[in-house]
């Protein structure tokens, strides 16, 4: 998950890290913020800021035409602040370096979108996409269909494959359960498997 990610994170132990692979190759769900007319490094709030422009008077209908640019399959650059690898590097590690090198446009696919908030130059929306997804970047492309850049400003995920952040345990309740309750809670692999309907 992104950095400034919040939301569902599935845990797997003992022989259940065998399918953690399979569970992470699933479809995503997120809810987020962007903010129009500042772009950054990282397309989210915590980089530098590289560029500022005016956000236009921009109605629903011209952001909405922007979102369906990004609807179905289409390709996306990785950003250079990422755990993807470049000749075995992870190129956050370059980019810190002050690197840019070239990364391979990858197969995305966007299920469905909503645009839940607009109080410009703020954008409330949700999405539903596939494993390997960049929110940052789908953020980033729709501020530069746009014609005034954007960044990620909040990001929570609510839903990975089955799995649904309603029905998950808080950090704090973990560290805070005994361990009789975090077994209660725990799903074994046959009940994964038929959550996943296999």
């Amino acid at each position: 998950m992104d950095p400034i990610a919040t939301g569902l994170l599935l845990l797997t132990i003992g022989r259940g890290t065998k399918v953690q692979d399979l569970l992470m190759s699933e479809d995503k769900e997120y809810v987020g913020t962007f903010v129009l007319g500042v772009t950054t490094d990282t397309q989210d709030r915590e980089g530098e800021i590289i560029l500022q422009r005016l956000v236009p008077a921009l109605d629903e209908q011209q952001i909405r035409a922007a979102f369906e640019q990004f609807r179905g399959d289409f390709y996306q650059l990785p950003p250079m602040v990422s755990a993807k690898k470049h000749g075995g590097v992870p190129l956050y590690k370059l980019a810190r370096q002050g690197k840019v090198v070239e990364r391979e446009p990858r197969l995305v696919h966007v299920y469905r979108y909503s645009i839940e908030r607009i109080v410009l130059p703020e954008i409330d929306f949700s999405v539903l996409c596939s494993k390997g997804f960049y929110v940052r970047t789908y953020v980033h492309d729709i501020g530069e269909a746009l014609g005034c850049g954007a960044h990620l400003k909040s990001l929570r995920r609510t839903k990975s494959g089955r799995f649904d952040v309603a029905n998950a345990i808080a950090v704090d309740e973990i560290k805070n359960a005994s361990r009789e309750q975090i077994l209660e809670r725990m799903l074994s692999l046959p009940e994964v498997s038929r959550m996943r309907g296999a």
